[in-house]
């Protein structure tokens, strides 16, 4: 059937449908199967799309759609645009939108609010594209339901196909044809002007979080926000529940099977979502290449500007409840190819590279490789240089992946070992981002956003424009907090170094309590994580105290914030991570949230636990 027909059919034949079982219907079918099929016939390239339609799900909808999504935008309708066919509830006749997702406006912002914002999302697109003029600014599905008349208001342009008069098969044509051209060039410009550029985000020093804390502190709800923040949230967002039974990397990252004789892939999420950020890379413009250099011999490597990264959003992989495995078993593949991530930044052009995860000689040994390509998103034809590439040096972490583990410590859950703990940045939720039930319906304060690092090895032309420009004052306190741990299991080694120095870089301090603030958040994160026993391991090599020593040096090297009263704001340090909740546009100044000294007070927990319990450590 032709596209007009199945349009009259499904519109013609909708009400009477709507009272007869839903299951095995025709009217469903022509929906699900042939307008799909008769909408694929009208693009030049139906691989470019994801063609989805619904005419409910165990009952009726009450208003049935087919949406066209373009993957690189947005893989649901939950959130995105996309050129939809929204058919009246009344069946008497068709729209084609161009719509965008209500879903997770409204898990955003409410309703009423939701509402607002897509009416200021409407009035941005159609101002990206004057053709929109000729297309209808009011959608009228006639529906009795909320998620029906959500599609009304989330449409930037419609054009109304009446049942008693359908236009040609030539104008339902040239006008979807228009749409999608639309489409494309809107999303362009739109991805050019509104995508949040990491320039504005608070560049995270390691791409590896550890976020602890007691059941129920939002800890997986902190890695969805962050994920929202980048206006794509179903493509750059995944959550994956780590089992108890997993103990080998093959549990995370997939393996091969010869259950059928011939050796096949079997691709898990988490493999599947490192391959869409490698696939957001390729979009963004910057050049995936291969590249052989003396130290680090043939890598995958990606290369370009510094202004390019802006078009590079974070992708977010949520270990949900990561220590109900042994994290060493089931991520040490992981933890081993995170250290060999290599950026090299030449004035303003970088190259990135790291080892594989998924090495070559494993997808060698794949007899259909055809088919893990198409598991892994890479069979459009844009992708073709790039699958050889892998195929031949293996697909590693992707520099915008940043994975966040959940964590509680309980009697059900497993500890970490100092490999871990090295390799990540842990976060007390209770200090960094603590529950004030006095803010639960108007929040006081809102979490800044977070992005990948950009930088692997510290060097001074990273720091010249910081306040300490040449990184003598960071290594002096190092220095100084190291000669307590000297010769205690705590020791820190060169890798602290650097990874403090990238604090530094990735923060950016003008001033001495912000430099004191990346300080005092890097014991946070980094220092007193690894520090946990009794009173004869917490015990220096002179017979001392080490949490007492600890605390003695960082009163000189966290002065004056270490001493800073709750009424004395002006020496309380900055917070990295949070700034005040202030309507509208304000200077950033205005919006720095001080706070009181975090490790000071983590210290004084730490040592009341050890007099109580005689045992301690950071974990909540």
């Amino acid at each position: 059937m032709s596209l007009r027909q199945l349009l009259t059919e499904i519109a013609g034949g909708w009400v009477q449908a709507k009272k007869e079982p839903f299951t095995g219907h025709p009217i469903a079918a022509l929906l699900r199967q042939d307008l799909i099929r008769a909408i694929e016939k009208k693009l030049l390239s139906p691989t470019d799309y994801l063609i989805k339609a619904s005419a409910g799900a165990g009952n009726w909808a009450d208003v049935p759609w087919l949406s066209i999504l373009n993957p690189k935008i947005t893989e649901s309708t939950q959130s995105g645009i996309y050129p939809v066919y929204l058919f009246r509830s009344d069946g008497s006749g068709v729209y084609l939108s161009l719509g965008f997702g209500t879903t997770e406006l409204k898990r955003q912002y409410g309703t009423a609010l939701a509402r607002k914002k897509a009416e200021a999302l409407r009035n941005s697109i159609r101002e990206l594209d004057n053709r929109l003029d000729d297309w209808d600014q009011k959608v009228d599905l006639r529906s009795n339901t909320v998620l029906g008349q959500s599609y009304e208001w989330a449409s930037a342009g419609a054009k109304f196909y009446p049942l008693e008069n359908m236009p040609d098969e030539n104008t339902l044509t040239s006008e979807l044809i228009e749409l999608l051209e639309i489409y494309a060039d809107v999303n362009l410009e739109a991805n050019q002007h509104s995508m949040p550029a990491i320039s504005n985000a608070q560049l995270l020093s390691k791409p590896f979080l550890l976020l602890a804390g007691i059941s129920g502190t939002g800890k997986t709800r902190f890695v969805r926000e962050q994920a929202k923040t980048s206006g794509q949230f179903a493509e750059t967002y995944c959550l994956t529940s780590v089992r108890p039974d997993w103990h080998e990397p093959s549990d995370l990252l997939g393996y091969i099977s010869r259950l059928n004789g011939a050796a096949e892939y079997v691709t898990t999420d988490v493999l599947q979502f490192i391959a869409k950020a490698w696939r957001a890379i390729a979009y963004s413009g910057l050049t995936v290449e291969v590249q052989d250099s003396d130290d680090l011999g043939k890598r995958l490597v990606v290369t370009g500007e510094r202004d390019a990264l802006d078009k590079v959003l974070p992708y977010w992989l949520c270990l949900d409840e990561m220590n109900l495995a042994p994290v060493e078993q089931y991520f040490a593949d992981y933890l081993s190819v995170l250290e060999t991530r290599e950026w090299r930044w030449t004035d303003d052009s970088f190259t990135y590279s790291c080892d594989a995860l998924l090495k070559p000689a494993t997808i060698k040994e794949v007899a259909d490789k055809d088919k893990l390509r198409k598991a892994l998103g890479f069979d459009g034809a844009q992708y073709d240089e790039l699958w050889v590439h892998i195929c031949q040096y293996g697909l590693g972490i992707p520099f915008n992946l940043l994975v966040a583990g959940t964590v509680n410590m309980d009697e059900t859950t497993h500890g970490f070992s100092r490999k871990v703990i090295d390799r990540a940045l842990s976060f007390d939720f209770g200090a960094f981002f603590p529950n004030d039930y006095n803010d639960f319906f108007v929040p006081s304060s809102s979490n800044k956003r977070l992005s990948y690092p950009i930088w692997s090895n510290a060097s001074k032309a990273d720091l010249i424009n910081t306040f300490d420009a040449d990184g003598t004052k960071t290594v002096a306190f190092l220095s100084a907090v190291n000669g307590v741990l000297k010769n205690t299991p705590f020791e820190l080694a060169f890798r602290a170094l650097n990874e403090l120095l990238l604090a530094v870089a990735s923060s950016q301090p003008q001033d001495d309590l912000t430099l004191k603030a990346v300080w005092d958040d890097f014991m946070m994160c980094k220092v007193l994580p690894r520090i946990e026993g009794d009173t004869d391991k917490l015990t220096t090599s002179n017979r001392k105290d080490l949490l007492e020593e600890l605390s003695a040096i960082l009163v000189d090297q966290l002065a004056p914030i270490w001493l800073a009263s709750a009424t004395e704001e002006e020496k309380q340090r900055p917070d990295l991570y949070r700034e005040k909740a202030i309507d509208g546009d304000v200077a950033d100044e205005l919006k720095v949230l001080r706070i009181p000294c975090r490790s000071k007070a983590k210290l004084e927990w730490m040592s009341k636990r050890l007099a109580h319990a005689t045992f301690t450590s950071f974990w909540p």
